[in-house]
């Protein structure tokens, strides 16, 4: 395989290190590309470190600056960027696991258009997590799996691998935290074969959270939208 791996940088440093470190090791053979994709607001311990990875592993390492606006514009263009005959979303805070990636990967290569990460998928999934998200998370994911017919436990969370045809075709709308939502939903909504393999997530203990409480509500104005949307306008024009 040939994996492109997307890393949106804000404030992490440490994190960042052990997430590229742990993906090296485990993935090399793997992994064609890591896309550090970073912005004005990027601290420049962070970029710093950006700049010293790019600089070990100039064939590997991509150091990106987005142009649209927030974490969703940074992986859609992460997503035109991106060369690989597979896309992997994740985070560079240790949210996502990095352990996990070679086996969401070793269940790619069994031919899936979508294996992506779920937190519900056994006992300690959260660890660290608000009891009033937690709450919304578990309200949320049983009302929209009834409303998408699917049987995956876990939409918003952003820890999934693609093939890069499905982000390269889909009309992607969503600027903030709520294009994780999306990038499940509408796959799902065009017939994309997705599966899930258990992972745990654990806050951060680096940097700050730039998902504020009261934006997980857009999370319910893209799946109700996405749900009503005709397949076709959920697609690029080139791909029609």
């Amino acid at each position: 395989m040939d994996v492109s791996v997307i890393l949106p940088v804000m404030d992490e440093t440490t994190s960042l290190r052990k997430t590229v470190d742990i993906l090296l090791a485990e993935n090399g053979p793997n992994i064609g590309e890591i896309l550090l994709i970073v912005c004005d607001r990027t601290d420049p311990e962070a970029m710093a470190v950006c700049k010293e990875l790019a600089a070990a592993f100039p064939r590997l390492i991509k150091l990106h600056k987005q142009n649209r606006p927030f974490l969703g514009g940074a992986m859609r263009d992460a997503f035109e960027w991106a060369s690989g005959s597979h896309v992997l979303m994740m985070a560079s805070d240790l949210e996502t696991d990095p352990h996990v990636v070679r086996e969401l990967i070793a269940k790619a290569e069994e031919g899936h258009d979508i294996v992506t990460a779920t937190r519900w998928g056994g006992k300690n999934g959260f660890e660290g997590y608000q009891p009033a998200k937690y709450f919304l998370n578990w309200m949320f994911q049983r009302t929209f799996r009834v409303l998408y017919g699917t049987s995956l436990s876990d939409l918003t969370y952003g820890f999934r691998i693609f093939k890069s045809e499905w982000v390269k075709k889909i009309a992607w709308e969503e600027l903030r935290h709520a294009f994780l939502l999306e990038t499940i939903l509408k796959p799902i909504r065009l017939g994309a074969r997705a599966v899930e393999i258990p992972a745990q997530w654990r806050v951060r203990t680096e940097g700050a959270s730039h998902n504020l409480f009261m934006q997980n509500f857009i999370y319910f104005r893209i799946a109700v939208k996405t749900r009503l949307c005709s397949r076709e306008k959920l697609l690029v024009r080139s791909a029609l």
